[in-house]
């Protein structure tokens, strides 16, 4: 499956190598508390909260990386 700023948090955790990839730059994102209620979100929207520390720069190189999956 190919990742991008439209999938869903849901769908990115569930592929392993994904999950690496947002913890590779978000360290503990995947364990947050409270991330059960952004599961159905895109990275997109999550990225728009600043408490998600998804800057743009950020979101970028996630990206980048997920496309390299």
């Amino acid at each position: 499956m190919a990742f991008t700023a439209d999938s869903t948090l849901k769908q990115v955790l569930a592929d392993p190598k994904a999950k690496a990839v947002l913890e590779k730059h978000v360290p503990g994102f995947s364990t947050h508390p409270l991330i059960s209620m952004a599961m159905g979100m895109t990275l997109k929207t999550i990225a728009g909260f600043p408490q998600a520390g998804l800057a743009p720069e950020k979101m970028k190189a996630i990206l980048d990386d997920l496309a390299k999956l």
